[in-house]
């Protein structure tokens, strides 16, 4: 399975979304951090604690979102920052992605100071983004980390944060939605919970719900859609093959009607359950609830009942076909793939398969492992490095 590393060095390629170039300062186990790579593959072995992880979450920072962790940011600062008078961390790299090379940095405290205190800065080519979601029309980052485990067995939250962390991959505007819809949902509730609420202010905020919810609701739809040809495609992998389903009241009504009458129905919902919502202190309809309902097709049986071993080659599945639909769907960009600890979770047939299909689908996935042997297989494929205290040193 080896391969000329040479092979890899042409960075004008649209073949490979990767980071060339990382930077750290303050940011968790690491104080100061510059690090280069190519377009292969990256393996950081070393002992628990050492930050490979870390490395990991700094990587997820140059997309939208809270990161891998969904951490708050105040925890992320370097353990001696305060004392080293600087309270704050930044994150830069240079990365090949749909649109070209792009710098991205962010950071937060002390390193975004034109910003609320609760935010992360963020600049594109050096200029102030316009939001978090710009960032996802210049790199597309997905992960596997230890804690989504649970995925299927746990709350519908997290499957929720796991599909639309999948969408945004493919539809880079579908925050903007959520964000959107998650304001305006805050407003209402605070509305509702006053005394004697205008209900022409509740009209216009629930007209505006609607129409970011029906917009949230498609484009789930949609990608879960293009998922589905995507898993049936899949024919020669050694990973099972999936069946998605979901289950939320506005998808199910979009799924049966035209954009425009969908909205006209969650709003006349929304109008309907005005006096159960105020009850309740909360929306108790709309895409905030809706869960992904994830069968092993092999079995057709719900994920949550297979074994745990089962539920992890899922769940790799559902990560490898995504990024073969990413790369479709971006003329060639396969997105970054962050896989924490995947190699100690499959045995030895599914670790070469696994990354045999990395090498195929040509992203640069960020491998993290304790044991260096479980990568081996990967030979000159591969850069490998030691971490150790927050330095990271080529093997």
């Amino acid at each position: 399975m080896a391969a000329d590393p040479a092979e890899f060095e042409n960075h004008d390629s649209p073949e490979n979304c990767r980071i060339d170039a990382l930077k750290l300062t303050g940011f968790r186990n690491y104080s100061s951090l510059s690090q280069e790579f190519d377009a292969r593959p990256i393996v950081l072995t070393g002992r628990n604690g050492a930050g490979k992880t870390n490395l990991l979450e700094a990587v997820s920072f140059l997309c939208d979102g809270r990161g891998l962790r969904g951490a708050g940011y105040g925890e992320i600062a370097g353990h001696n920052a305060e004392s080293e008078g600087t309270p704050g961390w930044a994150v830069w790299g240079r990365i090949m992605g749909p649109n070209g090379q792009v710098e991205i940095g962010t950071g937060f405290g002390s390193f975004a100071p034109d910003v609320p205190e609760n935010r992360r800065a963020v600049r594109v080519n050096g200029a102030p983004a316009r939001s978090l979601s710009e960032l996802g029309e210049y790199s597309r980052i997905i992960w596997l980390t230890p804690a989504m485990d649970g995925l299927f067995t746990g709350g519908a939250s997290e499957r929720r944060r796991f599909l639309d962390r999948l969408v945004v991959t493919v539809q880079p505007h579908h925050r903007r939605q959520i964000n959107a819809f998650e304001t305006a949902m805050r407003q209402r509730n605070a509305l509702l919970g006053e005394i004697s609420p205008d209900p022409t202010w509740l009209d216009a905020i629930e007209a505006q719900m609607a129409e970011h919810a029906v917009s949230i609701a498609a484009a789930r739809l949609e990608t879960v859609a293009l998922l589905t040809a995507a898993i049936a495609g899949r024919t020669r992998s050694a990973f099972p093959s999936a069946r998605l389903e979901l289950q939320g009241t506005v998808e199910h009504d979009l799924a049966a009607m035209a954009a425009v009458d969908g909205e006209d129905t969650f709003r006349a919902k929304l109008h309907a359950n005005r006096a159960g919502d105020s009850a309740a202190g909360r929306t108790l309809e709309g895409p905030h609830r809706t869960d992904l309902l994830v069968f092993h097709d092999g079995h057709n049986i719900p994920a949550r009942k297979c074994s745990t071993g089962e539920q992890k080659m899922v769940l790799v599945a559902l990560i490898l076909a995504h990024a073969g639909l990413v790369r479709e769907l971006t003329s060639g960009v396969a997105p970054i793939l962050l896989l924490d600890e995947i190699g100690a979770h499959l045995d030895s047939p599914h670790r070469d398969a696994l990354y045999g299909e990395i090498l195929d689908l040509g992203a640069q996935a960020w491998f993290t492992g304790t044991d260096p042997g479980l990568f081996a297989s990967l030979g000159n494929d591969a850069q490998h490095f030691n971490v150790e205290a927050g330095a990271v040193l080529l093997l």
